[in-house]
């Protein structure tokens, strides 16, 4: 069996349908639950700078990159990329049980990944290049790693001056904990959030974050010290996903986006410093899941072999729906746990959220996760205003236009809706009241018909895995939570708000707009509206003295 036919044969067999789900304990196991926490033992550890000052720029302005001047790398800048990407934004309590809230999104709030710094020499951080764990509950770096400024140098030929690295691993044990085979799925999804998070934090900055596509699976382990396995419980193990090149600069994509193996082999023989703490006392072991993380595993692949997104500019210049900082809008992402069934959108703002989701060569996220484009929206629309309520489909590659339309039901009407952009490849498939059908297909969910609306991300499946191998299943749902991150903050901005919905019936979904066989696969499901707030809960500040007086954490230092 080839590689990209057993991620298939799991993507089949981690499916739900009316008559069951994907297999899982059945319960949830408190007993072992996963630290969402990991820290180095014996690393050192190096708090980050932290300040209420908010100087970023306005939310819409990230959306086009060459209105944000940008800024020097130092240690407060480096705190504030991570303060807006991969920290905790706030924490819950209820009853004496307390969780916390990050600015990435993750499925059931699990949090499978990792974050890591590769950086040369920097004034109150080190005098040397240095490899660094993020520890996102003190808003810290562990030292792992220090290596030569020749080195160095080696890592970063062919970009501009005061460049850096920043990788990304899952620890799939602890999507696993809850969700059983499916967890591959969550942990690749929630990378896509995270990924869309390092890079629209990097836009705040006016730094651009582009992955770095060419480089295997290997190399990135071998780099963030990932290949150490006696460094990590053998069911604890993190498995490498992508390193970014951090580029502070407005200068077009780097020359060069490939590393030096030969550097690359020079650090990864250096001296590491901690051991990965133990996140559960014992662990269920789900074969399946190690047959598909090992068969998508990424070799190195050619520079050029994802082409280029077109540039759009009717994108960049769509209405801003907030006149809120950067800032606030991504600290204060939130997702919903019910909605009103009842608060509607207008059609504008419906466009211009939707317009933010197009992928284009000068808008991030799309500008890190790059070409090609591979999933569409199956829309449920509920509420709003001056759109007639139903099927709906966004066609976010033209190449996929026709294929889709005659992939799905025949008797679709294909239609443009009023005043949509022409930017906007948005069609009116069938019209008629779907906020059941939205419910019964996303696992009976009645948020996915009480918002506003939802909708379903429907990915081109086979062909791309033919052609680039079993690791680009995993790009499929990077893609799909790039999507998600953009949605839970154009949510925030329109003053809703939103939630990502993994739990879906794949088939059923299909079936809804026609799809036969595995051409196209639904990959993530979301929805947004109106909330209803929990009063019952306490919401805490993530760093702040509210939570020292309740004896959460000591002060910030």
């Amino acid at each position: 069996m080839e590689s990209w036919e057993c991620a298939i044969a799991y993507h089949n067999q981690t499916k739900h349908h009316f008559r069951g789900y994907a297999r899982s304990l059945g319960y949830l196991d408190w007993a072992t639950q996963p630290d969402p926490f990991r820290r180095f033992d014996g690393a050192p550890f190096l708090p980050l700078p932290r300040t209420d000052e908010d100087s970023s720029p306005p939310y819409a302005d990230i959306y086009a990159l060459d209105r944000v001047a940008p800024k020097p790398v130092c240690l407060q800048t480096i705190s504030e990329f991570f303060y807006l990407s991969l920290a905790i934004s706030a924490w819950k309590e209820y009853e004496g049980s307390r969780w916390a809230l990050r600015c990435n999104p993750s499925s059931g709030n699990l949090h499978p990944t990792e974050g890591y710094l590769v950086i040369g020499p920097v004034d109150g951080l080190s005098d040397t290049p240095s490899i660094y764990h993020y520890a996102p509950k003190e808003h810290a770096l562990e030292l792992r790693t220090c290596f030569s400024i020749e080195v160095w140098k080696q890592l970063v030929k062919g970009l501009p001056p005061l460049s850096f690295f920043v990788g990304l691993s899952s620890i799939t044990w602890r999507e696993a904990w809850k969700y059983g085979e499916r967890a591959y799925r969550y942990c690749q999804q929630d990378m896509g959030h995270a990924l869309a998070a390092c890079s629209i934090s990097g836009a705040t900055l006016g730094w651009r974050v582009h992955l770095i596509n060419p480089m295997s699976d290997v190399d990135v382990a071998k780099l963030l010290g990932l290949d150490r396995r006696e460094q990590f419980h053998e069911r604890e193990i993190e498995d490498s996903e992508a390193l970014l090149a951090v580029i502070p600069s407005l200068s077009d994509r780097p020359p060069t986006l490939t590393l030096s193996a030969a550097a690359i082999k020079q650090v990864a023989a250096g001296e590491w410093q901690g051991q990965a703490n133990r996140l559960s006392s014992s662990h269920v072991h789900w074969k399946l899941i190690d047959a598909v993380v090992e068969s998508c595993v990424k070799p190195a692949t050619e520079i050029d072999d994802f082409g280029s997104y077109p540039v759009r500019g009717g994108i960049r210049s769509v209405a801003p729906t907030t006149s809120a900082s950067a800032r606030q809008i991504i600290r204060q992402r939130r997702s919903a746990v019910a909605l009103d069934g009842s608060t509607a959108i207008s059609r504008d703002q419906f466009y211009t959220i939707l317009s933010r989701l197009m992928p284009c060569s000068n808008n991030v996220p799309w500008t890190t996760i790059g070409p090609p484009a591979t999933v569409h929206l199956g829309l449920f629309v509920h509420r709003v205003t001056g759109l007639e309520p139903g099927l709906y489909g966004l066609v976010r590659s033209p190449e996929q236009e026709e294929p889709l339309r005659n992939a799905m039901k025949p008797g679709f009407a294909w239609q443009r809706p009023p005043g949509c952009p022409t930017s906007l490849p948005l069609y009116l498939l069938a019209t008629g009241d779907c906020t059941t059908l939205a419910a019964r297909v996303s696992c009976l969910q009645d948020i996915a018909g009480d918002g506003a609306f939802s909708l379903g991300m429907i990915a081109e499946f086979i062909k791309p895995l033919q052609r680039y191998g079993a690791w680009f299943y995993r790009r499929l749902f990077w893609e799909a939570g790039a999507i998600g991150q953009v949605l839970y903050l154009e949510a925030e901005a329109a003053g809703i708000r939103s939630t990502g919905i993994g739990c879906y019936f794949d088939d059923p979904v299909h079936d809804v707009f026609g799809l036969r066989g595995p051409q196209y696969q639904s990959m993530y499901h979301f929805t947004m509206g109106g909330p209803v707030e929990d009063s019952r809960l306490t919401t805490l500040s993530a760093y702040g003295a509210d939570r020292a007086q309740r004896g959460i954490d000591p002060p910030y230092p």
